[in-house]
Formats: C-alpha cells, structure tokens, sequence
C-alpha cells in the first residue's frame, strides 16, 4: 500500500504556477548602452569637426536619457511582459539618427542653402512628442483587441488622412510630391500615420474573411488561383494605390500600402498566389502610371542612369537629379569602415541630404560596417514583430503585428533601395533615422502598438481557480 502524502517520489501538478519573466531588467541594461553609443557619437563628431566636445552634449545624453528612462517606467508599469529589445533598438536608431542631423547642421553648405542649422533641435523635440504618444499608447490602450472594434472606422479614417494632402489651401506640392499638409506653420504627413490606421483595417476585416479568401477555385502552374468574387478586395486597394500614385505622385506610400496588404493577406490565406497576383498588379499599375506621370518618369530615369542626371544638372541644360550620384559617390568613399564620424562630404547632396538621404551619411562615415549594423538593428526590430505575431493568441493581434511589421520592412526596403541605387527613389524617409516630425511621432506609435500586442502575448495565463475536490486528488508518481 503506497503513500500518497508523505512519500518524497510523490509529485503534485503545478501547470501555470511557475509565469514568464518580464525581463524588464534586461530592457534597462539594453537601453543604458543605447543612450551611451548616441552619446559618445555625439562626442565623436564634435571631436572631428571642432577639435572640441559639444557644449551641447550633456543636455543631449540628459534629454535622451530622459526620454528612454521614461518609456521604459512606463513599460514597466503598463506593459511588464513585453518584448525587451524593441524600445532598446528603436532608442539607438533614434539617437543615432539624432547625432547625424546634428553633424549636417555643421556643414556651412547646408546652412548657407537653407538655414538648416536648427535641424537637430526640432528632432529632439519631434522625438520627445512621439515618446509622449507612444505612453499615451500604452497607458490607454489596455487591450490590443479593442482595436477590432474600429474596423470599418479605422478604414473611414485612412481614406480621410489620405484625402487630406489633396484639399486646397491644405496640402502642399514639395519638389513634385503631394504628400504634406500645413498646420500651424508645421508640415505633416498624414501618410505616415495611415499605414497604422490601415493595418488595423486589414487585420479586422482579414480576420473575417480570411476563410473566403482562402479558398481557390483551380490549380495553374502550381498556384492555387484564387475565385473572381474574391478578387474584389485586392483589386480595391489596388485602385486606391494607383490613385495615390496619379494624385499624390507618391511611389512610395503607394508601394507600402499595397505591399501591406499583401503580406497581410498571404499571412490569413497562407496562399502563394496572392503574392503572385500582388506583385503583377503592382508591377502594372507602377509601369502604366509612368507612361503619363512625369514625376515618375524622372524618378525612373535618375534611376537608370544617375551620372547622366548629374552631369545635366550641373550644366544646367535639364537633369532631374543630381542626389542619386552624390549618394553613390557617398557610399563609395565610405569604403568597408567610412571616413569617420563628421569627416564625410554627405552635405553634398544638399536639402535631402538629412531625410530622404540620411542614410548616404552613414554610408560615407560609417562605411559598409555601419551600414550593416544599422540593417541588423532595423532587421531585429522586424524579428522581433514577426516573433511577436506567432506568439499572439488572438487572430487579430497576429495580423495586426505582422502588417504593422511587414509596413516597417517594406518603409527600410524601399529608402534603402532607393538610396543604393537599387530601385528608383520613392522619396519616403529611413524611420527613426530621418529628419522629419510625422516619420518619427509615427513610428513610436508603431513601436507602442508592438510592445502592447507582445504584453499580452507573453503575459503568463492565469491559473485556474482552486477546487477543494480537485486538491484532494493528486498526481503521484510511483518510486
């Protein structure tokens, strides 16, 4: 006769007793090293181009950290289970894109150009609002899943910040683009904050009728081809693509929210053929717009041959472009390991030459070793939103972090790609990096969407209530 209460073999269950670490410590130390590497960049550029460190930099490594101290109490508090790397890596892309706005405010050029000396300042303070915006993320927004019920509304939403560019004394034309509205003496671009607002709309209505759009009427070539009635939906977004693409002659967010919706919608279906039919439609729209749109054409031809472009712009018999050459050349200068913090010639490239080509400077100064860490850090980011999409337990939280996820590749793809020189330029802005207000007040929405859907991913199940009948009954193990 065995024991079932005094022997030490006997082992009594424990399933959801033992919860997942909150690794908060982990996120601390993390972010302790991306506030020092901003800060002794920071140093370094004052070193090269004054023989002097910044008197600025002490209120720089106080701001910054400031602003990374107070995102990380505030996941502390409100998000205690989420990833511990994504604030860490998108502190250090900022504070790195800080350091480099501030190196171009040095260059005489750019400031005799356009006065383009307070550039960094106004970053500070377009990062510090969109910290604000990311507490106010995860302070009100307890449950991502509350999102679902905005569906329809979140697409009502899109089309209007899409509109928004397009209305009369509103909306402004900068060098051949449609993408901003004046507000108060400042430009915004309402696109920025349409790719998240569209992300919940796909992964709500995605989560509906994924089954639908699942099934396929006949196999060719090895894909599934999907059913015509259930071509409606990718044909739409299609449509609002292209008009984008007419109105607003902006490639780039063109190419971000159809590809978005593309993933997205191979994600739910899990079919082949949706990428397939993705990529040729976005293939034709893009080639039949630039039979017309010369905006684009000029974007095409810079593309192809960028020295021709160059050589007519300095002649001044034509050329569209002279950035696209300047940037090659940064990148070729800046050899495996770049010439060094603030001893580049970036400046070159003129208005563009912090935002839509900021990533020619790291290029030049940082050198094909730098360019490479800045991908890695940009690829650990959408690692750990893929990581956080597979670890979700709703189907709407999976979608929604796999598109916001996918949007964020598809932004680094194609300012990357445009930049090397290895698709046309889309005039979108590397995030984080970048000088511009909506790209970074945008992307730390962004980031606090992620932290939450991964809160509650990782987020342990509570355990079961207690039930006197079911503690008389014990697990035991014989010896």
């Amino acid at each position: 006769m065995s024991s079932t209460t005094n022997s030490p073999t006997h082992h009594t269950s424990t399933i959801g007793s033992i919860g997942t670490p909150s690794r908060r410590n982990t996120e601390l130390a993390l972010l302790v090293f991306a506030v020092a590497i901003p800060v002794f960049a920071y140093a370094n550029v004052g070193l090269a181009i004054n023989d002097q460190v910044p008197s600025g930099l002490l209120s720089y490594g106080l701001g910054l950290g400031l602003l990374a101290g107070v995102a990380h109490l505030v996941v502390r508090k409100f998000a205690p289970y989420a990833d511990p790397l994504l604030l860490p890596v998108a502190t250090l892309l900022n504070g790195l894109g800080l350091v480099a706005i501030w190196r171009l405010d040095q260059s005489k050029l750019l400031q005799r150009i356009e006065q383009a000396g307070t550039a960094a300042p106004r970053q500070l303070l377009y990062t510090a609002m969109g910290i604000a915006l990311f507490v106010v993320v995860l302070v009100f927004l307890k449950d991502h899943r509350v999102l679902q019920r905005y569906t329809y509304i979140s697409m009502v939403g899109a089309i209007f910040l899409l509109l928004l560019p397009l209305v009369p004394g509103l909306g402004q034309n900068i060098y051949g683009a449609k993408i901003w509205i004046s507000v108060a003496g400042f430009s915004i671009q309402p696109g920025e904050f349409a790719k998240i607002v569209l992300a919940i709309f796909f992964a709500g209505y995605l989560m509906v009728k994924r089954d639908a759009l699942a099934l396929a009427s006949r196999r060719v070539l090895g894909l599934y081809l999907p059913r015509g009635r259930d071509l409606g939906p990718i044909i739409v977004v299609w449509i609002i693509s292209i008009l984008i693409l007419v109105f607003e002659t902006d490639l780039g967010t063109s190419l971000l929210f159809f590809g978005m919706f593309v993933i997205m919608l191979y994600v739910a279906t899990e079919r082949t053929s949706w990428i397939v039919f993705g990529m040729l439609m976005s293939a034709a729209g893009a080639v039949g717009v630039a039979q017309f749109e010369s905006h684009v054409q000029q974007r095409v031809q810079a593309w192809l041959d960028p020295l021709k472009e160059y050589k007519l712009s300095q002649q001044g018999v034509g050329g569209h472009s002279e950035q696209a050459m300047q940037a090659l050349w940064a990148f070729g200068s800046g050899g495996t390991l770049g010439t060094g913090w603030g001893q580049g010639h970036s400046e070159l490239i003129k208005f563009a030459a912090n935002s839509d080509f900021i990533l020619a400077t790291f290029g030049e100064e940082l050198g094909l070793a730098g360019i490479m860490a800045l991908l890695l850090l940009y690829g650990l980011i959408v690692e750990r939103g893929v990581r956080t999409a597979l670890a979700a337990r709703d189907p709407f939280g999976k979608l929604l972090a796999i598109g916001l996820s996918g949007a964020f590749a598809l932004q680094v793809f194609v300012v990357a790609g445009g930049v090397m020189g290895l698709i046309p330029l889309t005039g979108m802005t590397m995030p984080f990096l970048a000088y511009g207000g909506s790209s970074v007040i945008a992307n730390w929405a962004l980031i606090g969407i992620l932290i939450r859907i991964s809160d509650t991913a990782r987020r342990p199940a509570p355990a079961p209530a207690s039930n006197p009948d079911a503690e008389m009954t014990q697990v035991v193990r014989p010896s």
